[in-house]
């Protein structure tokens, strides 16, 4: 994937933008900090589509190279630990602006008009309320398998085989409403072997259809310790979400419970599990929280 937000988008390419100011910016006053940045970024940087001056330039394309700084020399690591998601601050901060700067020219009109300012005061609102990005407890144990998302679970269905499993699996689906928490989590630790973006259709993701005709990204995962179990994670598009986001590249390891993405604006998650050994822990209708929610449990018999 040329980025980890496939799809593009007016606000991606805004940021994108901003980007190549704040870099040339750098380069033409702050040269001293490139340089230091250069001595302490580890890994390499083939791959990347654009130059990489500092984290920062990593967002949209952590996925294309293997580029860190460590901790302490990071000075914009805090913005992780924000209750936001640093994915959304663009929509945030542009789609969030124009409600304000609407509300204000609402709020100047006369009574009762005055008051239709609310209404892009409160879009506002819930704009922020969709991307926040609460900490999760992760539930420890041998076997465990923990949501990819938030949401409500609207298909368990047992397929009678899946090519990348090789084997019998069951499909577990979950919608996300606008009101959910967007960010996808890890099933279980594992290590990535795949990944494949599909270009499609924006139609309601509670229709059936949708799992086929929507864009969506498929991630094909492999345990990282014996038996080493393969599992599918689909991030899919809604009528709302026409975003999908995924940092994750192949051959990257992730825990259990790591965010590793995030849909916005409503959307579907499908989690594809090997049916050998497989207890499922939910049931349609459940409400689940990704990283938190055990949906399902491998039986220890099937490990040895």
């Amino acid at each position: 994937m040329g980025s980890v937000q496939p799809g593009g988008g007016v606000c991606y390419r805004v940021e994108l933008a901003w980007g190549r100011l704040r870099r040339g910016y750098l380069r033409a006053f702050r040269p001293a900090y490139v340089r230091r940045m250069v001595q302490l970024r580890q890994g390499d940087l083939q791959g990347a589509p654009h130059a990489i001056l500092d984290p920062r330039d990593l967002k949209y394309c952590g996925n294309r190279c293997q580029a860190s700084w460590p901790p302490e020399a990071d000075r914009f690591g805090w913005r992780a630990r924000l209750p936001v998601a640093r994915w959304g601050w663009a929509e945030l901060l542009l789609i969030g602006g124009l409600l304000w700067a609407v509300a204000l020219g609402l709020a100047w009109l006369p009574a009762p008009f005055g008051l239709s300012a609310l209404v892009p005061v409160a879009l506002s609102a819930l704009l922020l309320v969709f991307f926040r990005d609460p900490p999760r407890r992760v539930p420890v144990g041998a076997g465990l398998v923990v949501a990819p998302a938030d949401g409500t679970v609207v298909e368990i269905t047992h397929l009678d085989d899946d090519p990348f499993i090789a084997g019998a699996a069951v499909r577990i689906g979950i919608f996300l409403s606008i009101l959910d928490v967007h960010i996808n989590r890890a099933p279980t630790r594992a290590r990535v072997i795949q990944l494949e973006y599909q270009p499609g259709q924006f139609i309601n993701a509670l229709r059936a259809r949708s799992t086929v005709v929507n864009e969506a990204l498929r991630i094909a995962l492999e345990e990282d310790e014996p038996p080493y179990r393969r599992m599918v994670v689909r991030q899919i598009s809604g009528a709302i979400a026409r975003r999908i986001v995924c940092q994750l590249r192949p051959g990257q390891r992730i825990g259990r419970g790591a965010k590793f993405g995030m849909i916005k604006l409503g959307s579907r998650t499908e989690l594809i599990l090997p049916a050998k050994g497989l207890s499922v822990q939910v049931a349609e209708g459940a409400h689940v929280k990704a990283g938190t929610t055990v949906l399902a449990r491998f039986e220890p018999a099937d490990e040895t």
